[in-house]
């Protein structure tokens, strides 16, 4: 983007938001469909990384990179479901068995991803929207994976589903009030089950993405904190999955500064910029630090809420 001048750094920016704001997306959705339902999971570190490994794995295994992206989604599932069932348990707290998960996941993906750091796997392929153009920064800086485009229509599909679906009202209920959900004769155990379960299977999703497009390998650094980052981002997005769409590429906006700055020269301070993210996400949390403000939309049920 040199030869582009300053107007490389805007473009560098907006298609870096649409690659880096996918596992974002990905995740605080599944998130938000968990939280929804009355329950947080702190374990969607440990599912992101599971999920990358095992959509790598099963995509360097069979050649098919949808395989792997379904695998990561059942690896993610699986671990959601765990979570859910252990927190079924009397007196289990969430947040507890989600730092567990956390250590649980990311152990397990390290040990089981060994044979899988050198080995290169096949890539999900990208939709090139910047075909219109000459320049080969352009075209490579507005490739579109597919994964981006299906989180955004999830998003607005759940947004849907949470007000005009019964499934949707269901988990809505049971996150704000369990007493009226067993009145109306919902197995509330059951419900937080399965929406922490569909949750995983999204995170899961999300963590394909990051070791099958980009930066498309796998190794045990690749999350660098996103999955943790997510939980901030559903709060900030107050519950609602278009919302999270925002945020998502807001933060994934913050991710992609420091390359863009980098590709028109500027390289001081270049760490600093990558750390933009993790700034994002600080000043997110302070700015709703206040408990009016933080417990604005977020469900009855949540452990933030009692």
């Amino acid at each position: 983007m040199v030869e582009l001048g300053w107007w490389g750094v805007p473009i560098g920016v907006v298609g870096g938001a649409i690659r880096v704001s996918t596992p974002f997306l990905f995740v605080s959705l599944g998130e938000c469909i968990t939280e929804r339902s009355g329950r947080i999971n702190l374990g969607l570190e440990g599912i992101l990384i599971m999920g990358a490994m095992s959509g790598y794995a099963v995509s360097y295994t069979s050649g098919n990179p949808w395989l792997g992206v379904l695998a990561a989604g059942g690896a993610g599932l699986l671990l959601g479901l765990l979570h859910g069932l252990a927190c079924n348990l009397p007196r289990v707290n969430d947040i507890a068995v989600g730092i567990g998960l956390m250590l649980f996941g990311t152990g397990l993906a390290f040990f089981l991803g060994k044979p899988y750091v050198q080995p290169k796997a096949p890539t999900l392929p990208a939709i090139p929207l910047g075909a219109w153009s000459n320049s080969p920064q352009i075209r490579a800086a507005l490739q579109v994976n597919p994964l981006f485009l299906i989180g955004v229509g999830l998003a607005i599909g759940l947004a849907w589903a949470f007000r005009n679906t019964r499934w949707g009202l269901v988990i809505r209920m049971v996150g704000d009030s369990s007493d009226a959900a067993r009145a109306m004769g919902y197995a509330v155990p059951r419900v937080r089950t399965l929406s922490t379960a569909l949750g995983g299977f999204l995170a899961g999703v999300g963590g394909s993405f990051l070791s099958l497009y980009y930066p498309g390998s796998w190794s045990e650094g690749l999350s660098s904190g996103q999955g943790l980052m997510a939980v901030a981002l559903v709060i900030f997005a107050r519950w609602n999955p278009i919302q999270c769409f925002y945020a998502a590429l807001l933060f994934g906006g913050a991710g992609a500064l420091g390359p863009a700055l980098q590709s028109v020269g500027i390289t001081s301070g270049y760490y600093l910029f990558n750390a933009a993210p993790y700034v994002v996400t600080l000043g997110i949390m302070i700015a709703t630090c206040s408990p009016r403000r933080t417990l604005a939309g977020a469900p009855g049920e949540l452990s933030i809420n009692r």
